[in-house]
């Protein structure tokens, strides 16, 4: 199961991570990066999601569907 975290740097940013469990221990974290403006924070939660996505399959194979 993989969960994006959010905490406070020592310089007063906000870093975030996406870490990964296994039986209810964290075996593995990335470092997305720290932001010190609401705006840079909302660019790493989405890299931060990009990075969860990307190890998903999807329920259904829609993009042979939507070529145009």
């Amino acid at each position: 199961m993989a969960f994006i975290r959010k905490f406070k740097t020592g310089s007063g940013a906000t870093g975030v991570q996406v870490c990964y469990k296994e039986q209810g221990k964290v075996v593995k974290t990335v470092h997305v990066g720290s932001a010190q403006t609401e705006v840079g924070l909302n660019r790493l939660m989405k890299k931060a999601q990009g990075i969860i996505d990307k190890d998903k399959n999807p329920l259904f194979n829609l993009d042979k569907y939507n070529k145009k």
